[in-house]
């Protein structure tokens, strides 16, 4: 199994947004042991699951195993997929529970969620502004200065585009925490971006 997702590089995931018919029906391929139908997920999605499992482990190598064990998971629970959610969005809720389990077994601690609801939220504006001027980088070290529900809740929303709804479903909280968290996350975002001058 594990030759399969080495066959391909992060660089050949197919870019844009896969067509949800077509994974859809990859996954009843791959429920039917159909080999290259998973390697096609991977290529499909390979890249936005890495982007998400670093802004939540921090780690290339520890992404890159979390990536193939997610694979592995898609493998064997194929079957298990209703449609309720979109392909992307069942394969980065697997991603996500395999970070998590593997953090959990390491113990390593995660900020308190209470703690984000309670931060201050920002109307929405200037970090648009802030983006478009910032150089990827700034805004790169400034994603990666996050806690990590506001990085995974950036990653969710901006990289892998999901929508606020899509990725309720995926962290497993209220829509109305979402929403909250991820003004809060912009707001941090934009501050960061501030203090590095790129906002005045």
């Amino acid at each position: 199994m594990e030759t399969i997702f080495r066959t391909y590089s992060a660089g050949d995931d197919v870019a844009g947004n896969p067509d949800d018919a077509d994974d859809a029906e990859l996954v009843r391929a791959v429920a039917a042991g159909d080999r290259a139908a998973l390697a096609a997920l991977y290529r499909r999605h390979s890249q936005v699951l890495l982007a998400q499992l670093m802004l939540e482990v921090g780690e290339q190598t520890l992404s890159e195993e979390l990536l193939q064990d997610t694979m592995l998971a898609v493998w064997r629970g194929a079957a298990s997929f209703r449609g309720d959610a979109k392909v992307r969005t069942w394969l980065i809720a697997i991603a996500r529970r395999q970070a998590r389990d593997r953090l959990r077994r390491h113990r390593l601690r995660s900020v308190d969620d209470t703690l984000l609801t309670e931060s201050p939220a920002a109307e929405p504006g200037p970090e648009q502004h802030a983006l478009g001027r910032a150089e990827a980088a700034a805004v790169a070290s400034a994603i990666h200065a996050l806690s990590r529900p506001h990085r995974e809740l950036i990653g969710l929303v901006f990289g892998a585009g999901l929508t606020m709804a899509e990725a309720a479903q995926v962290l497993e909280i209220p829509l109305g925490t979402v929403k909250s968290r991820l003004s809060a996350a912009r707001a941090a975002l934009t501050q960061a971006l501030t203090e590095k001058g790129y906002v005045r």
